[in-house]
């Protein structure tokens, strides 16, 4: 099993060691480049004219780690008076750690339908909800929750810089290399891959096994051509988690 990560930033690479360790060759390709986002000199003014018992909600580490330095650097610290929210244990542990407050997350399901079914996300009238998030991000968790009464404010902390000129080149070189394996944390990062595929290779592409960490990856995949025993769900986003998937892959191939 030779596997492709497009996970980003020093995780991707993290992913790797922890597979090399299994004895499966693994590299590392990033889509995209991480980059402040053009509204974080707003965050402090934005997060001060939130209400006591407001909701501020970090979709990743990548949003806590840009808005913790803009704090840090502005002077500005984290409020006490706010509840704060994340999709999985880690990324609130994180969260947590960053802001010296509890982080709330859902247990049973690490996703925006696992977060609006907390007991704190079912009476939001008049509540206002910060989201710590890139330039563009998945808007369900935002619609639902208006839905259920809140005022919704985006503040974009990152954006992603794709690397679309050397795509093509480099999925050609992952074909020669044997990749039949490839870890996908995002559909931007799949429909990407997808697109920016030379069609002489596109069949190559789809016969890869994909790791995938929601159903919304895996549906987008059987809708570009993925058959579904192609297609696996880890648990969990975490790279522990993509490392058990990739066993349980390698089982299953056995």
């Amino acid at each position: 099993m030779n596997v492709l990560i497009t996970r980003p930033d020093h995780r991707g690479q993290e992913l790797v060691e922890l597979l090399n360790q299994h004895q499966i060759f693994a590299i590392h390709q990033p889509l995209f480049t991480i980059e402040a986002g053009a509204e974080l000199p707003q965050l402090p003014s934005v997060m001060s004219r939130l209400n006591t018992g407001d909701y501020v909600f970090a979709v990743s580490k990548h949003a806590i780690d840009f808005a913790s330095e803009t704090l840090i650097q502005t002077g500005f610290h984290y409020r006490t008076d706010l509840k704060y929210f994340a999709v999985g244990r880690h990324s609130a542990a994180y969260f947590s750690a960053k802001t010296e407050n509890p982080t709330y997350y859902p247990i049973s399901s690490e996703n925006s339908e696992g977060l609006l079914e907390l007991p704190e996300m079912q009476i939001l009238d008049g509540k206002n909800i910060l989201i710590l998030r890139a330039e563009k991000g998945r808007d369900f968790f935002a619609e639902q929750a208006s839905l259920r009464g809140a005022n919704i404010q985006y503040l974009e902390c990152y954006r992603r810089q794709y690397l679309a000129d050397s795509i093509t080149e480099k999925m050609s070189l992952c074909k020669r290399a044997g990749i039949d394996s490839i870890i996908v944390t995002s559909t931007d990062i799949l429909s990407t891959l997808y697109e920016q595929t030379a069609e002489d290779d596109r069949q190559w592409l789809i016969e890869c096994r994909l790791i995938v960490v929601s159903t919304r990856i895996a549906q987008l995949a059987y809708k570009l051509g993925w058959s579904r025993n192609k297609v696996l769900l880890s648990e969990k986003a975490d790279n522990n988690s993509l490392l058990e998937s990739v066993l349980k892959f390698i089982d299953k191939s056995n």
